[in-house]
């Protein structure tokens, strides 16, 4: 038996409780992980309450992360008690995900974790830490100049996405801007590395001028929508802006001018099915950037118990930092 935090969809009305199941119900996957922690993210707050379809089989365990030991495998490439970690590849959208205490996966879509990374700090990083430094990585490689008048902007600032952005570019040496729609969290994005806040309200209009005043050496853009188009619009030529999500919308209404006279690169940062050498290099990245002594004043731990709550406060915008599951709590 394990346990899990299980959903199911009757007709559209959506529930959700901790239970016991069979291990029979496991997938016939390859590799058999013995979980100790997951994260909330803004998706397994959708998913959780039915929103966005990214969930078509139930009953469902969600969760998008997950870290803990092998108990199984049939795979080469792992051994029983080696720690790894699972981002990505549709996890706790169309596969079961990191919320129970069992759980089998293709072994494709587990990495080792690097010696320096426990199983919390991995997850006090999860899918959010990776993401950001998969963009700060596509940012490093597109030449952004740390050098350069005008700051690096983090929109998003005050989710899991920007959070960790700031403190990893922060440490990489980027004048950071972080543009956030809670100005009451100005002093601990400051807290975090960024050296000015700034209203997201300041790129909610629709973009007007295909081409305004040079504000930005390049940026991490959470929210898309307007705000990725004001921000193109913005950006000193030359500079790159990595998207890596849609709240605010996907449709994309920038003008092709700044790309043409200005140079600009738009990037697309794919955390969900990225080559494993990538996120090997990436989760190395983060481990010796952001250790977990920086994480842990920022993290929260919960049980299963809490999801319900937690994934409400997600949706409404109400959480800050980092939030863990403890899947033996």
């Amino acid at each position: 038996m394990f346990k899990a935090f299980l959903i199911d969809n009757h007709d559209g009305n959506m529930s959700g409780a901790v239970t016991e199941l069979e291990e029979s119900r496991l997938p016939q996957e390859a590799l058999e992980i013995s979980v100790e922690y997951s994260t909330l993210n803004y998706k397994d707050g959708m998913v959780i309450n039915g929103l966005g379809r990214m969930v078509r089989s139930y009953p469902h365990i969600p969760g998008v992360d997950l870290a803990g030991s092998v108990s199984a495998t049939s795979d080469a490439r792992f051994q029983v008690g080696d720690r790894v970690v699972v981002t990505g590849w549709r996890v706790g959208e169309s596969f079961w995900g990191g919320y129970a205490t069992k759980a089998r996966v293709n072994p494709d879509f587990a990495i080792k974790l690097p010696e320096s990374l426990s199983c919390i700090h991995a997850m006090a990083l999860g899918t959010a830490g990776l993401t950001a430094m998969l963009a700060a990585m596509a940012l490093e490689s597109a030449g952004v100049d740390k050098a350069s008048p005008h700051p690096l902007l983090v929109t998003g600032a005050a989710g899991g996405v920007g959070t960790i952005a700031i403190l990893a570019l922060a440490k990489l040496g980027y004048h950071v801007a972080a543009s956030t729609g809670r100005l009451e969290e100005t002093e601990y994005l400051m807290g975090l590395g960024a050296k000015s806040v700034i209203a997201r309200s300041e790129f909610a209009e629709p973009i007007g001028r295909p081409l305004e005043s040079e504000r930005f050496s390049g940026a991490i853009d959470n929210v898309g929508g307007n705000t990725l188009a004001r921000i193109i619009a913005q950006l000193a030529p030359n500079a790159s802006v990595a998207s890596v999500g849609m709240a605010g919308g996907s449709v994309f209404t920038a003008s092709v001018l700044p790309f043409i006279l200005r140079g600009v690169n738009l990037i697309g940062i794919d955390s969900v099915s990225c080559p494993n050498e990538l996120r090997l290099g990436a989760w190395n990245r983060l481990a010796d950037l952001v250790p977990f002594a920086d994480l842990e004043p920022l993290t929260a731990v919960y049980s299963l118990e809490d999801l319900p709550f937690l994934a409400n406060e997600i949706l409404a915008g109400k959480i800050r930092g980092r939030v863990v599951i403890d899947l033996h709590s």
